[in-house]
């Protein structure tokens, strides 16, 4: 038996089925990139997205002086919020890896990074490398710009090492984004 909503729920599959495979698609067309080089940069920047690092970064704008504490706070507001949604939504939509492939059927992608958990939507290190960015823009010094150049090449690494497919990385961009301006709303509006 049809009901009336059939079509529109038929229409919106086959349109999701469409995004996945595009998904797919382009993930294989990044990973076409591989050379041993490249597959050693791009480890480097997904090591550089680990929480270690960016608790380093907290440390050394925390004892810096000037402005530093206000910059190491917003950095820190930031980067655990994002760090929180993206395990928050990762467990809500519990998407398979790349490596894992999609609907349980294994894809041909080669996987370059040991995945820090099961799920890969949103991408977390993206996630907390884009809050990161948007909280420390216009830092001053030119802090800014080299976080949002870091992050870029961390979400890309992130697809180029088999880790994530493209849309977990622009969920994880956008979600990051997100946390950093909230967390520069929540420090501007407290020290008011």
């Amino acid at each position: 038996m049809i009901t009336a909503g059939a079509p529109e729920t038929i229409g919106r599959a086959g349109a999701w089925r469409r995004v996945v495979a595009a998904d797919l698609a382009l993930l294989q067309l990044v990973q076409r990139w591989e050379r041993t080089a490249l597959t050693r940069l791009m480890r480097a920047l997904t090591d550089l997205g680990n929480p270690p690092n960016w608790l380093l970064l907290v440390a050394v704008l925390a004892t810096s002086g000037g402005d530093g504490a206000r910059r190491a706070a917003l950095l820190a507001a930031a980067a655990l919020a994002a760090l929180a949604a993206s395990q928050a939504l990762k467990r809500a939509w519990r998407r398979p890896r790349p490596s894992e492939g999609i609907g349980g059927v294994p894809s041909a992608v080669r996987t370059h990074a040991a995945d820090p958990d099961a799920f890969s939507f949103p991408s977390g290190h993206t996630a907390v490398a884009f809050a990161a960015a948007v909280a420390l823009a216009g830092a001053g010094s030119g802090l800014g710009a080299v976080v949002a150049l870091l992050a870029a090449g961390i979400a890309v690494s992130r697809v180029y090492l088999g880790a994530h497919y493209p849309l977990d990385v622009a969920a994880g961009a956008l979600l990051g984004a997100a946390c950093g301006w909230a967390a520069r709303l929540a420090v501007a509006l407290a020290g008011t």
